[in-house]
């Protein structure tokens, strides 16, 4: 299981801080939120965050582009130091290209889909990614209240693993506290995405922990 907080949730003023609070944590990755205020009505930040704190942190860097033109952003997040790139089903008819040039530059690829999207629309690159990310929010905001009805998305993401023998990451990301990632462990997931449910806690390595915790035992029960 894999417990990432997300750096949307956390201080603005202390990101070198709060990164290495998350490494203290025993967290596994860090999510970072991409927005560019056109494909999410908001905006966050860019490579240059990334670039400040890789030297700051040994954790995986999970980067997710919730962004329109995500290809002019590939090369710099990967040069800056992210070790996986999320894009996402939305683009259409780009995805292809898009997750061909991350390979290329050495990167591990993350699929998102978003609450209203079908899953229909990821399926023909199951065979190409390393994670399949269940939008368990409407991405560009943090602090959103999970939405239930996408649980069945994730127990298919994990339904097409199964059956077509693939080792793709199943993440969910929005609304993640220790209750709903327990439902999501119940539904397939095994890399849980949490901001606030994780950053706005005083003691972020019991949270952590409390959360790994929780998913493991109700996978073991599955």
């Amino acid at each position: 299981m894999i417990i990432a907080p997300s750096l949307l949730a956390a201080n603005f003023g202390k990101f070198t801080d709060e990164t290495r609070r998350a490494e203290r944590a025993a967290a596994d990755w860090l999510h970072l939120d991409i927005m560019d205020g056109h494909f999410v009505p908001n905006i966050s930040f860019g490579p240059d965050v990334v670039k400040t704190l890789r030297p700051q942190s040994r954790l995986f860097f999970d980067v997710h582009l919730m962004c329109s033109r995500s290809e002019i952003l590939l090369e710099p997040f990967a040069k800056a130091g992210a070790d996986q790139i999320i894009i996402h089903a939305e683009l259409g008819d780009q995805v292809p290209h898009l997750i061909w040039k991350i390979k290329s530059l050495g990167k591990k690829v993350g699929l998102a889909v978003n609450p209203p999207t079908a899953m229909a629309l990821a399926e023909p690159h199951l065979d190409q990614i390393d994670l399949l990310l269940v939008m368990t929010v409407n991405p560009g905001f943090g602090g959103q209240p999970f939405i239930t009805e996408c649980l069945p998305k994730i127990q298919q993401a994990w339904t097409w693993r199964k059956e077509r023998n693939l080792a793709y990451r199943i993440e969910v990301d929005g609304g993640i506290n220790f209750n709903t990632a327990v439902e999501c462990a119940r539904a397939g997931a095994d890399t849980f995405v949490s901001g606030s449910g994780l950053f706005t806690k005083p003691n972020m390595k019991a949270a952590v922990k409390k959360m790994r915790g929780l998913v493991e035992k109700e996978r073991r029960r599955a």
